[in-house]
């Protein structure tokens, strides 16, 4: 072989050896490298993996989710290593306080997220070497539109009369009701069976065979984050209310004496002279829950249909004393100053609600009005009888009661 040839095949493999050395495959070169090994890309991810930490840290939601609940989504994790700090904002950079568990394994957010928000979460994490890792991550959480609340009453720690029903009415039609329901759970100290009735798809109400037994305490249970209650609609509550039931009051009005008996344990404590719906505007018999009261509120007969030739309202009352409403469509038990003391207990006079006498202003306690209205709670029952007119509609307010437990079971989707 001429030396320009053995010269040319030299530099061709040294050329190669140069190739080699530098590609991707991080392969050792030949043995004509001399040495090449010890500056290797395995050498040099291998050198790299000894400075980088062993911690792993795992946040939730995964990055770029949509739809996260707003309840127990987020959150941070690590392996290996304990956190040193977590970050979580808004988009906007608004901070969102959060709790580091006590031994740094864990973070969370000490508040309840808001719907249709973007948030970014930052970790750091320390390994046993003191090596240090970041992770970043960024969601989105559910939107009203892809989201059913439910509106309950009674509220969290009220004490309520023997007739309350936990009432709930959800933001979006249910189609799933079977789902939504089995995430409801009402429960009493009593032992009382409790049953859930859907009046439609929006209102489900819960309540025993009979009245509460008085001084129990009743739980409800919203178990409802991430149920779906209707195609691409999923709940966001995850709350325990509990409520505690007064004494057994019960009220009996009797439209055809024109009196009204108030008992508690089935005892007579006061008889009150009342005057009821007129024979052209009967009262709505039947089982009815007082669902609100106002010391004072306005009445105006054009917002229930009692209306004059010129489109107004029959009456129009701004001040009218100690009022608890009976019906959603207007029924109310009140206080009336402007008939004459001799219409109650002899005459029916009015629109379909039940008049106690009273006094202008609502301030006068020793009126029946007054009394009544002071010794009455939200969920007390008022029992309507002989009035001539149909029984009140078991949906028309807190007056499920009228369906007998049968019927109120039937109403169940579970």
């Amino acid at each position: 072989m001429t030396d320009s040839r053995r010269r040319l095949m030299t530099a061709s493999a040294l050329l190669g050896g140069v190739l080699l050395l530098t590609g991707c495959s991080g392969g050792a070169s030949g043995a004509s490298g001399g040495g090449s090994g010890d500056t290797s890309q395995a050498k040099a991810d291998e050198a790299a993996a000894k400075k980088s930490s062993e911690a792993q840290i795992t946040i939730t939601p995964k990055d770029g989710s949509n739809n996260a609940s707003i309840n127990n989504s987020a959150g941070v994790t690590v392996s290996k290593g304990t956190l040193t700090d977590v970050t979580m904002t808004t988009q906007d950079g608004k901070a969102v306080a959060g709790q580091l568990s006590a031994d740094k394994k864990s973070w969370k957010p000490s508040v309840q997220l808001e719907r249709s928000t973007t948030y970014k979460l930052a970790a750091a994490a320390k390994d046993s070497e003191g090596r240090i890792a970041h992770e970043n991550a960024s969601f989105t959480t559910v939107s009203p539109a892809n989201s059913f609340i439910g509106t309950f009453t009674p509220d969290n720690g009220a004490t309520v009369g023997v007739g309350m029903p936990v009432s709930i009415n959800f933001d979006k039609a249910i189609t799933d009701k079977a789902a939504v329901q089995k995430g409801i759970t009402v429960s009493t100290s009593s032992g009382q069976e409790v049953a859930c009735h859907w009046f439609n798809a929006n209102r489900m109400d819960c309540r025993p065979m009979e009245y509460w037994k008085e001084g129990s305490t009743v739980t409800l249970k919203l178990a409802l984050d991430g149920v779906q209650g209707a195609a691409g609609v999923y709940g966001v509550q995850q709350k325990t209310v509990t409520f505690h039931i007064g004494r057994n009051q019960v009220t009996y009005v009797d439209a055809k004496t024109k009196q009204m008996k108030v008992t508690q344990d089935g005892k007579v404590v006061k008889t009150i002279p009342i005057s009821a719906g007129s024979p052209e505007n009967k009262t709505y018999q039947g089982q009815m829950v007082i669902s609100e009261k106002f010391k004072q509120t306005r009445m105006n007969g054009a917002t229930v249909g009692f209306t004059d030739d010129d489109g107004k309202g029959e009456y129009d009352i701004k001040d009218v004393p100690h009022a608890m409403r009976l019906t959603n469509s207007g029924t109310f038990i009140h206080g009336n100053y402007w008939g004459a003391p001799s219409v109650f207990g002899n005459v029916n006079t009015s629109h379909g609600c039940v008049g106690l006498q009273d006094k202008k202003g609502a301030k006068d306690s020793s009126t029946p009005a007054a009394w009544f209205y002071d010794h009455t709670l939200i969920g007390d029952v008022v029992i309507v009888s002989n009035t001539g007119d149909k029984t009140v509609s078991p949906d028309n307010g807190l007056n499920g009661w009228n369906l007998d437990w049968s019927q109120w079971k039937a109403g169940s989707a579970v």
